[in-house]
């Protein structure tokens, strides 16, 4: 068989979707059979995500691969295109990692489990799709089906508010969805042929104040979903109502859609406009990292401290994608794939956490290590990669943005002495809240009552696994990141150039528009 003519991508997508339709069909009373019949579609279509990137993907070139493309609605010229490069490629193997050992994490489900790994299947696709696919147009489609399955996971297996925490989720991204379908339209009609393929629309010559626009759309609709401060309050309610499985999909992959479409949509086909904008997302980095971090601090419900550390960590992301250096942008790329896979760990725990105590409220906790040694020593190791121990991926990541942004040429000396000095405030207080939780929850003396109404079991098996899964690449690309960022620096390397080249022009035109440098800090030191 020829990789190269196969349609790896197409198959990857739609084999989990298939395979969620033969769900109804499988004779099944109490679900062993359905979860066992999930487990190995999750295994298969991760082996073929594997298969097809290590023996079909070059990491040299920068340009998509594995590209496919065929006519599905030539009337709105609607065309099934996919194709991965070194944006797309390391999360689409996380999405199949992640949602591989969220379906091995769902093993206790016991109510409608059809119906749950029916969901989980066909959000598997979505996932994927939207990471893979070239065209507008269905871009915008792939987003909205991902909604979908989410709203159910929460509003059927959720908490006690969960009707609330959907119905907040689904208006929040579906209502910043319109921005996109908006946006997308205005780029396809743009000039003088209509086209939905991403790569013709990027060679399009977009007037500034069209880009600037266009920008401010995408913006919005991704600062829903990464999520950016004040668009963010949709999420702690979300992960406040998940059960382990889907916050392991919300924390997972789910965020790091927004970031990947930051950098795609704005900053891959908007250059100029990133220029102008490149300030703001700094900005914005900032408040997310220092007022989420502070937030957590206040939280005592341990869902909702953990969602506001995960808020925290993507501010991060924002300021890698507009520090103009490749060590910054390839910072961002890293801390997305380290925060899915610490995130992951963190909620799969505080899942297993709860499913022993029955409460999610510190101040009820207190000395259960005495009882769950083996938790407590894995949630301590996930904490220690939260918080950027060295030796772990977070650590590197976090390092990458500081070191790109600082010395980047972008911006004032100024500038980038504030924001750096902000950032290491951030990181400071990260291990103060992360340290402080788990003194409350395993040190400290015994809840009585919670010690003498709940069997406190320790760890099984499944659970150690799960975590021993996601704690390898913590620590492989935290020791050797190579691993990771020689996927994806051909790409980067080449898309950090294309926006540095945009910086003389915002530089020129702030000579000619002075008031301008108002809004933005000066380029150049």
């Amino acid at each position: 068989m020829n990789i190269t003519n196969f349609p790896w991508l197409t198959t990857i997508i739609l084999l989990p979707i298939a395979a969620s339709l033969l769900i109804p069909l499988i004779p099944d009373k109490d679900g062993k059979t359905v979860r066992w019949y999930s487990l190995i579609v999750g295994l298969i279509d991760f082996a073929l995500i594997v298969y097809a990137f290590y023996t079909g993907y070059d990491f040299s070139n920068p340009d998509l691969q594995l590209v496919e493309s065929y006519p599905w609605v030539p009337q709105l010229d609607l065309n099934w295109s996919v194709g991965a490069d070194g944006l797309s490629m390391p999360l689409i193997i996380l999405t199949g990692f992640i949602t591989t050992l969220a379906i091995l994490a769902a093993w206790p489900v016991t109510f409608k489990p059809k119906l749950f790994y029916f969901l989980i299947l066909a959000m598997y696709g979505g996932q994927i799709a939207v990471f893979a696919v070239q065209d507008m147009l269905l871009f915008f489609l792939v987003w909205e089906l991902e909604l979908v399955p989410i709203y159910f996971l929460l509003s059927i297996w959720g908490g006690k508010k969960r009707q609330y925490a959907a119905t907040k989720f689904i208006l929040y991204t579906a209502g910043g969805s319109l921005f996109i379908l908006l946006s997308a339209l205005t780029m396809g009609f743009y000039g003088d042929t209509v086209t939905f393929d991403m790569r013709a629309i990027a060679l399009k010559d977009f007037a500034l104040n069209f880009q600037l626009a266009l920008y401010a759309g995408f913006l919005i609709a991704y600062a829903v979903k990464l999520p950016i401060i004040p668009l963010h309050t949709w999420l702690p309610d979300a992960h406040g109502e998940a059960t382990a499985p889907v916050h392991m999909l919300l924390a997972g992959i789910l965020l790091k859609m927004g970031g990947y479409a930051l950098v795609r949509m704005n900053a891959q086909m908007l250059p100029d406009a990133h220029a102008y904008f490149a300030p703001v997302l700094v900005v914005l980095g900032v408040v997310n990292i220092i007022y989420a971090a502070l937030t957590s601090f206040a939280q005592r419900n341990l869902k909702r401290k953990i969602a506001y550390s995960s808020i925290s960590h993507m501010g991060f992301v924002l300021i890698g994608i507009a520090s103009f250096t490749d060590l910054g942008l390839s910072g961002a790329v890293l801390q997305m794939v380290s925060h899915g896979l610490i995130g992951a760990s963190l909620f799969f725990l505080v899942g297993a956490t709860y499913d022993r105590t029955h409460t999610l409220m510190l101040d009820e906790m207190g000395g259960v290590g005495k009882r769950m040694r083996k938790i407590f020593a894995m949630f301590t190791a996930c904490s220690m990669a939260s918080l950027a121990l060295p030796g772990m991926s977070g650590f590197v990541a976090e390092l990458m943005v500081f070191v790109g942004f600082a010395t980047s040429d972008a911006y004032s000396s100024t500038f980038k002495v504030i924001v750096v000095f902000l950032m290491a405030v951030g990181v400071i207080l990260t291990p103060i809240y992360l340290l402080s939780m788990l003194r409350e929850i395993f040190y400290g003396q015994e809840n009585e009552e919670l010690v003498s109404h709940q069997a406190l079991i320790d760890a099984e098996p499944r659970e150690v696994f799960i975590i021993a899964c996601l704690l390898v690449p913590i620590i492989g690309i935290g020791l050797y990141p190579k691993l990771l960022t020689q996927m994806y620096d051909a790409t980067t390397v080449q898309l950090t150039a294309r926006l540095r080249n945009s910086v003389p022009t915002l530089a020129q035109q702030k000579e000619e528009a002075p008031q301008v440098s108002l809004s933005a800090p000066a380029i150049g030191n």
